[in-house]
């Protein structure tokens, strides 16, 4: 299924829809390519998208080369015209397509989309080797609460944002739709599973159920 089919949006409007959907979207980029070394030359975006991240990652590291690895072929022309020359493009899933040495990897609102945990520590076992000295690895995504007042209390703040856009209805369907598809992973597990990668990890940015998370070598 490609993005625009699991959000339920034409690929057309994409970059304007998500900021409806989702809280602070800009602000977590630009906190995730705030802390990508100044000094990186290569740059590996997981589920790249239309290349927002690796946009905002090239003005922080402006001598690197973007690789962008999704599996939606659609949406990758979007990433195209977007980052041009600067990027070259693998058109398969990230969990398989084979990871080149890289002094960062960055994933945004994808990594959410792996199904299970081990599925997810083995790709981090993948990004740790990838990674040369010093590397970062950095993750923007929704991670809630454990505890279950508190995360329903995340997700209602997330409700609260999609009804600006939409009518409640709408937001609900949205969210329920997601929830068919989605993993989100608690903060603290995904930090664990980090930790237990090889990297150490650090919360970069929070608000509510998302974060921006940082994992160094």
């Amino acid at each position: 299924m490609g993005v625009a089919t699991h959000l339920g949006i034409d690929l057309a409007d994409y970059d304007a829809r998500i900021r409806t959907f989702i809280p602070d979207y800009e602000t977590m980029l630009a906190a995730a390519a705030a802390v990508i070394p100044a000094s990186a030359r290569t740059i590996v975006d997981l589920g790249t998208g239309t290349g927002a991240l690796a946009a905002q990652c090239l003005t922080r590291a402006p001598r690197a080369r973007i690789v962008g690895i999704d599996a939606d072929g659609e949406i990758l022309q979007a990433a195209r015209q977007r980052l041009g020359p600067s990027a070259t493009f693998i058109n398969h899933s990230f969990l398989r397509a084979p990871l080149p040495p890289c002094d960062a990897v960055v994933a945004s609102f994808a990594l959410h989309h792996v199904r299970t945990r081990p599925a997810k520590a083995a790709l981090y076992r993948r990004i740790r080797t990838a990674l040369r000295s010093r590397g970062t690895f950095v993750i923007v995504d929704c991670h809630p609460a454990r505890a279950r007042t508190l995360a329903s209390q995340q997700r209602d703040a997330w409700l609260a944002h999609l009804r600006e856009s939409y009518t409640p209805p709408e937001a609900d369907a949205l969210l329920a739709a997601w929830a068919k598809e989605d993993v989100y992973v608690p903060l603290e597990v995904e930090m664990a599973l980090l930790r237990r990668s090889g990297f150490a990890g650090e919360v970069i940015w929070r608000n509510g159920s998302f974060a921006v998370i940082c994992g160094t070598v």
